[in-house]
């Protein structure tokens, strides 16, 4: 390996540190209010597609029991 790439080698997760923290100062951070409410409306949504999966997994083992007793 040529001596001048084992030379920056160390200075990577600096340069990768440097960039991320200059990317996350770019973000535009919800408010309070808004990370409620957003929490709130995935929490919904993750109840009901438990609600609904949980129906159809039913349904799917009482119709496969059926099926195999039968």
């Amino acid at each position: 390996m040529p001596k001048s790439q084992t030379v920056r080698q160390p200075f990577w997760l600096f340069r990768l540190i440097q960039e991320t923290v200059g990317e996350l100062r770019k973000v535009t951070w919800p408010t309070w209010q808004e990370a409620v409410r957003l929490t709130g409306i995935v929490m919904v949504v993750l109840f009901f597609a438990s609600l609904f999966l949980g129906t159809i997994d039913f349904l799917l083992t009482e119709v496969f029991r059926l099926l195999l007793t039968s």
